[in-house]
């Protein structure tokens, strides 16, 4: 199965969010997946792909990056990835890395991966897509945003009962059970 995560790519977070990018890392290898991530270097996005990739290649699925073209002239292309997709922007970015997913995963991240995950929901609110969106709230990283979400809901700007609407995972076992639950619907 494909799985899309988002996460920071900032290096100077705290050691326990590197190793929770380990930590995923592994297991998806482990279990066969395929890793979609954004193909650059930095931070969690290097951790989790770094961490895959060091499984042999005979024992693990394949990592797919979607890395923009701005992002390789930087200098921060991943050199992990097994099938890498330069794309022009962001935007297609986001696009195309929905379109190979069947599912997604958000660890902890700042503007990037904000913009991502609100971008599946957008697309999945109007029904572009009916893959699940799992976000893992590591140390309560998410709790605002859910606060957020219930603000909004009780002024009525979203409806009780939404049409697309993350999962929310507070530890790695609960994230585990939630992609084992994914039936893809290619």
């Amino acid at each position: 199965m494909n799985v899309a995560v988002y996460c920071s790519a900032k290096d100077c977070i705290g050691a326990d969010y590197l190793q929770l990018g380990d930590e995923l890392g592994l297991w998806l290898a482990r279990h066969g997946h395929n890793l979609v991530y954004g193909g650059a270097t930095g931070g969690l996005m290097s951790r989790v792909s770094n961490a895959f990739a060091s499984v042999p290649t005979a024992e693990r699925g394949q990592v797919i990056g979607v890395v923009p073209s701005r992002i390789v002239t930087m200098g921060r292309r991943s050199a992990h990835c097994d099938l890498l997709f330069e794309v022009h922007t962001m935007s297609e970015r986001k696009q195309r890395m929905r379109d190979l997913a069947d599912c997604f995963v958000c660890l902890p991240g700042s503007y990037g991966t904000l913009d991502e995950m609100f971008d599946v929901i957008a697309a999945g609110t109007v029904g572009e897509h009916h893959k699940p969106l799992f976000i893992l709230n590591y140390h309560h990283f998410y709790d605002s945003l859910q606060a957020h979400a219930q603000h909004m809901r009780s002024l009525a700007f979203l409806p009780e009962q939404e049409s697309y609407s993350p999962v929310y995972a507070n530890t790695m076992d609960e994230l585990v059970e939630y992609i084992n639950a994914v039936r893809p619907s290619r």
